[in-house]
């Protein structure tokens, strides 16, 4: 069980109604979503941030964007969040072998200098201490523009949250996730660790 028991999806229709970009990104409606309704205040808000920091307006593409959410999760620790990443660059469209090399992004030709780039910023951004130097903003500007690294840092920023929610709340993790997560992270040693539903 998780710290906080999820509510349902009925609990507040403005939230459920919002909870509706999740079904094309996820298939389902999180359960950080359902928890986060307990102050509906909350799972409105974040469902807004999380909708305008995916939009896309330059070239960061929203399959690029779930590869940074996945990294920035996974240096944090967060399964449940590195599961959703991985699942929903899936279903955005992110290249087969991307999916199936994303470890080993610095090398795997799969990765351009851009992607590069953009995933070691966010690996850099969400580090502690923070990592950001000189370096990685050289690298950053060499591909992209002011408006898209804003994009980028809105997605790290974005699931330095999450991150924080979902492994404090041991959220438990849903199928879909778990599927996506052994699928393309197992050979790694994912496990959905705190998050199987047996934290508290």
């Amino acid at each position: 069980m998780a710290l906080v028991t999820p509510l349902s999806a009925e609990h507040d229709l403005e939230t459920k109604k919002l909870a509706e970009f999740f079904n094309e990104t996820l298939g389902f409606c999180p359960n950080s979503v359902l928890t986060m309704q307990r102050r509906p205040a909350i799972s409105k808000a974040f469902i807004n941030l999380n909708k305008a920091v995916m939009a896309n307006e330059g070239r960061v593409t929203s399959a690029l964007k779930r590869m940074i959410a996945w990294v920035s999760s996974n240096s944090t620790g967060c399964r449940y969040c590195q599961a959703h990443a991985i699942r929903a660059a899936e279903r955005y469209g992110a290249e087969q072998e991307q999916l199936d090399n994303i470890w080993e992004y610095r090398t795997h030709p799969a990765f351009n200098e851009a992607e590069r780039a953009a995933l070691d910023f966010s690996l850099a951004a969400s580090l502690v201490p923070n990592g950001v130097d000189a370096d990685i903003k050289k690298r950053l500007y060499e591909h992209w523009d002011e408006g898209e690294i804003v994009e980028m840092l809105g997605v790290i920023s974005l699931f330095g949250y999450l991150n924080r929610w979902n492994d404090s709340m041991g959220t438990d993790i849903e199928e879909g996730a778990v599927e996506s997560g052994n699928k393309y992270l197992g050979k790694h040693g994912y496990e959905v660790g705190k998050h199987d539903g047996s934290q508290y």
